[in-house]
């Protein structure tokens, strides 16, 4: 299979090309998904843009072929994007998310301006933002078991009976260092705002190549987590996994463990690429979505808090 990225039409600071090839994608378990498509491809349409739409429930994601399009606007929340990710796979096209979820740190346009941000983008009023993604190989006995393509992390989970378990560390064949824990989260810079924020880790600016590795509830105090290149190679080896101990692929098991199961993370050749329209900034996000702003009021984009 190519790794190379499919070819988009799309270029921040020129006007679009001609008529665009636009995919709208969501999940039919996602309230108003239809309807707010509808009124997002309208307009477009009109203006003699090809509008393909692309829906189904959340367990049939991903069962079909893949949007070849200039533009894929995902209608739902992160987890829709991470799922258009996982479809894309290794023919990844910008990708626009309008959040009909919660929180939305990569579905970050609110529905209210979904027709604003895509006006600017055909006026060619954005920018390209690659992101990291990462392949999770599972050898086992030597062969390779399944090999997985995520966006937001790679972890391992202790699972029933709840005892720790002990996952050795290799950065470039080298033993770095033996976590006891519940688990461990191996997580890029756009997953540290989910399962690794919530699991103490930091918060690391989406577009930096990195990985983040977080231990769960280690034994040792002087485990922390440790960010490192996206350039080196790390394999995790698990010598005795409990009976439900799991490798878990944004939020998908993958792969229940056994003993001696060696894990592979590192950089893979496609790069995950948001669209952004300047309407809301990296900081802003932060402050919006996790009340991260102190003294600062978040309706008030302009406020300095005095300094």
């Amino acid at each position: 299979m190519s790794t190379a990225p499919f070819a988009s039409r799309l270029r921040p600071a020129h006007p679009c090309p001609g008529p665009l090839s636009i995919a709208l994608v969501g999940s039919t378990d996602v309230a108003d998904v239809i309807c707010e498509a509808e009124r997002i491809a309208a307009p477009l349409t009109a203006a003699g843009h090809r509008v393909e739409r692309l829906f189904s429930p959340r367990e049939a994601w991903g069962s079909g072929a893949a949007p070849a399009a200039d533009l894929v606007v995902v209608l739902g929340g992160d987890g829709s994007i991470l799922r258009t990710a996982r479809w894309l796979a290794y023919r990844q096209v910008p990708v626009l998310g309008v959040n009909l979820g919660t929180l939305g740190f990569l579905a970050d346009v609110p529905r209210t301006e979904a027709a604003e941000a895509l006006a600017d983008i055909l006026a060619g009023r954005f920018r390209l933002v690659e992101h990291l993604m990462f392949e999770c190989e599972i050898i086992r006995a030597g062969r390779r078991l399944l090999l997985e393509l995520g966006l937001n992390e790679a972890s391992i989970l202790a699972g029933p009976p709840f005892s720790m378990i002990e996952i050795e560390l290799f950065v470039d064949d080298e033993l770095a260092t033996t976590y006891r824990a519940d688990g461990l989260i191996v997580s890029t810079p756009v997953g540290s705002t989910a399962h690794n924020l919530s699991a103490g880790g930091p918060i690391v600016r989406k577009d930096i190549d990195a990985f983040v590795f977080t231990p769960l509830n280690p034994h040792t105090l002087s485990n922390r987590t440790v960010v490192d290149s996206a350039d080196r190679a790390y394999e995790l080896l698990v010598p005795r996994p409990n009976a439900g101990s799991a490798c878990v692929v944004d939020g998908r098991a993958v792969a229940a463990l056994l003993p001696g199961d060696r894990i592979r993370v590192r950089r893979a050749a496609p790069r995950f690429t948001l669209v952004e329209t300047g309407r809301h900034g990296y900081y802003r996000t932060l402050r919006e979505k996790l009340g991260w702003g102190g003294g600062l009021r978040a309706s008030e984009p302009g406020t300095t808090g005095g300094r």
